[in-house]
């Protein structure tokens, strides 16, 4: 592939995305809400255990399946989520979008340096991992470095919602003929 071929296919992208950029906010802000339900459980299971010695949320049945179906759409949400950031900022620079992005991106970080097996393990003592306790902390953190990010895509969903823009694009796009 040529570089022009790719200059192009990226410019395709990216005019695409600019398009479809209400849609996308809205659809990136929706899978993100999702991590409030693993940050919920985070903070009334693992974090309440390790400070006073008790569980205030364990989870089983349809909530433990929540908790992991949100884990695997981490993955795609961090992806979604970047690109909003990475738009803006190629566009034009901005702290505010730089320092989103870079809270973001702790995440993976998170995922593949301490998962939240393992910061279980620490609080509780159980398993066989030799982590300390101030990296699980550390991990925890990471985790809490969503809450900006969130914030900031429902002011942008809000905004994109009050312009009608979301919902004339799905009017026209998936209602009629």
């Amino acid at each position: 592939m040529t570089v022009y071929m790719l200059k192009k296919y990226t410019q395709n992208f990216w005019h695409w995305y600019e398009r479809n950029y209400k849609l996308n906010v809205s659809i990136s802000s929706g899978l993100f809400l999702f991590q409030l339900i693993h940050l919920v459980w985070l903070t009334a299971d693992v974090v309440t255990f390790r400070l006073v010695g008790r569980s205030y949320f364990e989870p089983t049945g349809v909530w433990e399946f929540l908790i992991v179906f949100v884990d695997y759409l981490e993955i795609p949400t961090l992806i979604s989520v970047s690109f909003i950031y990475i738009n803006e900022l190629r566009k034009k620079y901005s702290f505010k979008s730089w320092f989103l992005l870079l809270l973001l991106n702790s995440q993976w970080f998170h995922i593949f340096w301490i998962t939240d097996e393992v910061v279980e393990e620490v609080f509780t003592g159980s398993g066989h991992t030799v982590l300390p306790f101030w990296a699980a902390w550390i991990a925890i953190l990471i985790d809490y470095l969503e809450l900006p990010v969130i914030v900031d895509l429902v002011i942008r969903f809000v905004k994109a919602t009050r312009q009608h823009t979301v919902q004339e694009f799905i009017k026209e796009e998936f209602l009629e003929d």
